[in-house]
């Protein structure tokens, strides 16, 4: 019995002691790192369970980090469900090799100037900091044989590097993933050909756009693909992730599955006002003039390749203009079976949203009977209760609630969740892993085509 009493009595203490200490400390502390790029800030729009609240923030002093804290303190500011980060800010011309010696946190955001970003990336791992990484890591070959080296590093330092893949949680993605492993329906891919591949993926994005609520402002250097990147390397990793992620799930994919057949790129001519319009410079900068031809820039933010993975056809288009008519940035998937076909459009008919369509497959005499469809949208309802399907002329239609409808910038704090749960369990997925690997090497690829005669 005394023994018994003597335990409650340490408990009790230890309580006591806990209690007067405060909570436990966080066990994720963020750093951000010269955070020339909007998706740094979206990062931190919502709070997240073990990560202290307050973040060190390195940069050179300019617009960029002003422009990162000015949407950070939107989010603390907010009327619904509002952010309380604080800010600790370090603009010294020795920001990067301050961040490496303070070690204020222990993961490290990057989201920025790519043409920095692969040194970024491996210094950091070097120093023994975790690294959540915006796309694009690696924006041309020698960035690539560097992202090699740089998961070596994490391997050997026992340190996480992940790249934020936003596209993975948009509904309509998810479902097409889904029902392309519903054999009845969807059957199996077809190898497809270059000029009638099995998958195509193309992404618009628009240079001007609204972000938390505001017109975007870009900086100037966000216009010099030397430094942000051609559109393949840039939010080309997006829908080349989305062919590795949907054909192979979970798979361990290697560089030595992809071959590149084909690749071009154009330009999306700007005039001087648009510039003025998105960067609020008045002119255009001495290290684009070189782009400029009678007046207008000619940015090449435009890439069209095709290759095969692991023998099946795929095409990736990635193309930015200007500004939209109406809608968003938007994204447009086939992909064949040969029982049926399933198809993301997002145009005016859909109301500017993705919608998954089901269509006739390559070797069927009919589209899907609604039986299959029904028993493949029954399958669903465990992991998407609500999920259903409707008649649209000759193909079927899968509709969605709007609660899975969280929007763009809500995907950002799912893909950090993730990284979370991965430092938690202390490693990422071999598959995500190879994943990241293959995945720059197809971009990197089709970018060094793409600038052959």
């Amino acid at each position: 019995m005394k023994r018994l009493v003597v335990f409650l009595l340490i408990a009790l203490s230890t309580a006591a002691v806990r209690a007067q200490a405060g909570p436990a400390p966080a066990r994720f502390r963020l750093v951000t790192l010269d955070p020339g790029h909007f998706h740094a800030s979206l990062v931190q729009k919502f709070m997240y369970a073990d990560v202290d609240p307050d973040v060190h923030v390195y940069a050179p002093p300019g617009d960029d980090v002003a422009e990162h804290l000015k949407r950070v303190d939107s989010f603390n500011h907010r009327a619904d469900s509002p952010t309380h980060w604080h800010e600790e800010v370090y603009t010294g011309a020795d920001f990067f090799e301050k961040m490496l010696a303070e070690k204020a946190g222990n993961v490290v955001v990057i989201s920025g100037n790519n043409a920095r970003k692969t040194d970024y990336i491996v210094r950091a791992l070097e120093a023994g900091l975790h690294v959540l990484a915006d796309k694009p890591m690696a924006i041309n070959a020698a960035d690539f044989a560097r992202l090699q080296t740089a998961f070596a590093t994490a391997a050997a330092k026992h340190v996480l590097l992940y790249d934020i893949m936003t596209e993975r949680f948009e509904i309509a993605t998810i479902l097409q993933r889904e029902l392309s492993r519903q054999s009845a329906l969807f059957g199996e891919v077809v190898p497809g050909t270059p000029d009638d591949p099995a998958i195509v993926m193309e992404s618009v994005h628009y240079f001007s756009k609204v972000v938390a609520g505001l017109p975007l402002k870009r900086p100037q250097w966000f216009f010099d693909v030397r430094q942000e990147g051609e559109a393949i390397t840039d939010v080309g990793t997006h829908v080349v992730d989305l062919v590795q992620w949907e054909l192979f799930p979970d798979k361990l994919l290697s560089p030595a599955d992809v071959e590149m057949l084909r690749a071009r790129r154009w330009a999306t001519p700007i005039t001087r006002a648009q510039f003025q319009r998105v960067t609020g410079a008045a002119d255009f900068p001495e290290f684009l003039r070189a782009d400029v031809k009678n007046g207008v820039l000619q940015e090449f933010s435009n890439t069209e390749c095709t290759y095969r993975l692991r023998g099946v056809c795929a095409r990736v288009v990635a193309e930015w203009r200007f500004e939209a008519a109406a809608g968003g940035d938007s994204h447009h998937s086939i992909l064949r079976g040969t029982n049926g076909k399933l198809e993301i459009r997002q145009s005016a008919a859909e109301n500017f949203k993705p919608v998954l369509y089901i269509a006739q497959g390559d070797r069927a005499e009919r589209t899907v009977p609604e039986p299959i469809v029904a028993a493949a949208i029954a399958s669903l309802q465990a992991k998407f209760p609500g999920v259903g399907f409707r008649r649209a002329g000759a193909e079927w239609a899968v509709t969605v609630p709007d609660k899975y409808d969280v929007g763009h910038e809500a995907h950002f704090a799912q893909v950090t969740e993730d990284f979370l749960r991965y430092l938690h369990e202390g490693s990422v997925p071999e598959w995500e892993i190879a994943a990241m690997l293959t995945k720059y090497a197809t971009t990197t690829r089709a970018y060094e085509l793409s600038h052959r005669p």
